[in-house]
């Protein structure tokens, strides 16, 4: 019974607009007030969730990325992709998904992805003649990219929770992402194909080399981030200093659009996202820690094994409850609460934590497009002036590449397992 007041409080909170962190907070605090439990427990539990040496990267990654997006990077990546894409019919479609799997590189975050290059692309592309619902759709389905191929924050919260290598999960990534964005890469083509969207002229290779070389210091900085992971020269915190150090000569020395009169509003916002997700770690872990106490884990674990036991059902029964769960939490918290949750039934079918790591990852970016409240979804149509069910239509092709592509990472594990085996 308190379990399911628990639940229903969370849920309302949400459904009213109450913050995710705040949602996990007040309905944990309600819940301990009526259980008569010592509040003692509170502080316990939020300094144990953020109590990590990895979870300092985040503020390094967060910083490294505002910095980078501050510093012109934005428009290089989307100048090269429109540089190499731009001939092909629907050329601006092709280099928004482009640009997104460039710039995912630099954020790690689905929302920044679609923030950042939606307010740029958006309206480029409905100015030639694109309709807005497309551009929209295609803007916001790219963006679930970007937590896909590494530095990805809600990678590297899962690699904390499980103690498993946050290198290995960086680089299992990369495949399934790709194919992602080959994926949602054929469905622009085709449609643009059958609308008979606009294309630019073919550059020539000299204007492609020059603008590769002008996001050449902001793609390499992913490169430099999983080289040193991955051949053990610096930790993952250790590389998030380094990548804001090399964010900040990159746009102060090289790109030059890096202003020092910029850089203390840039630390402030990127202190208060920053904040805003430890905040919602540590509430996440309460919130976690009250669901083991009441033995939710092991009854959502039973309630699915007494269902099937056959692995291959089980599997869609998980990413069923993921893609729904993703419609309406925050990714960080739904990783906190549903990882430990589930990792055990994953394992118990002979899924390696990398490989289910990566398929929830994917599960809840696709969440993030999906309506009726994928977040993505509402920000993009904002930037784009279209109604959700506009948007939404226009999103069905692409949320249908995705569900094919989570389908494939699912059920073929060499897709993710097969990079990190060459590592081993």
């Amino acid at each position: 019974m308190m379990a399911l007041l628990l639940f229903i409080s969370f849920l309302a909170m949400i459904f009213i607009g109450v913050p995710i962190a705040f949602s996990l907070g007040l309905s944990s605090l309600l819940y301990l007030l009526l259980a008569d439990i010592s509040m003692s427990i509170v502080p316990q539990k939020l300094f144990e969730g953020i109590n990590s040496f990895t979870l300092l990267c985040i503020p390094g990654f967060i910083l490294a990325g505002n910095l980078m997006n501050a510093g012109g990077i934005t428009d290089r990546i989307i100048k090269f992709t429109k540089d190499v894409v731009g001939h092909i019919r629907g050329g601006l479609g092709l280099a928004n998904v482009g640009a997104s799997m460039g710039f995912a590189g630099i954020t790690g975050t689905a929302l920044a992805d679609t923030a950042s290059l939606g307010a740029v692309l958006i309206p480029s592309m409905k100015k030639e003649g694109y309709d807005a619902s497309f551009s929209v759709a295609v803007t916001s389905s790219s963006s679930t990219i970007g937590p896909i191929i590494p530095p990805s924050l809600p990678l590297i919260i899962l690699g904390t929770l499980a103690t498993v290598s946050i290198g290995d999960l960086f680089i299992a990534g990369i495949i399934p992402g790709i194919l992602l964005g080959a994926g949602l890469m054929v469905v622009t083509y085709i449609i643009s194909m059958k609308r008979k969207y606009p294309k630019a002229e073919r550059q020539s290779i000299s204007v492609v080399f020059k603008s590769f070389w002008g996001a050449f210091w902001a793609l390499m900085m992913t490169v430099i981030i999983l080289f040193g992971i991955l051949s053990g020269y610096f930790t993952p915190t250790e590389a998030s200093i380094i990548a804001v150090v090399y964010a900040l000569i990159v746009g102060l020395f090289i790109y030059r659009d890096l202003k020092v009169g910029k850089l203390p509003k840039i630390i402030m916002d990127s202190m208060v996202t920053a904040a805003g997700i430890m905040i919602l770690v540590g509430f996440a872990n309460l919130f976690g820690w009250i669901l083991v106490s009441e033995q939710i884990p092991q009854l959502i674990a039973d309630t699915i094994l007494s269902i099937t036991e056959n692995p291959i059902f089980i599997i869609l029964l998980i990413n069923l409850l993921l893609l729904f769960v993703g419609t309406f939490m925050e990714t960080i918290a739904a990783i906190v609460i549903l990882f430990p949750v589930l990792l055990p039934i994953a394992t118990q079918i002979g899924m390696d934590p990398v490989h289910f790591g990566v398929m929830m990852v994917l599960n809840l970016m696709i969440g993030l497009s999906t309506p009726p409240v994928g977040v993505c979804l509402f920000v993009a149509s904002s930037i784009g002036k279209v109604s959700i069910g506009r948007a939404s239509k226009a999103l069905l092709p692409f949320l249908g590449v995705s569900l094919v592509v989570l389908l494939l990472v699912a059920f073929i594990p060499e897709l993710t397992m097969f990079l990190p085996s060459l590592l081993d």
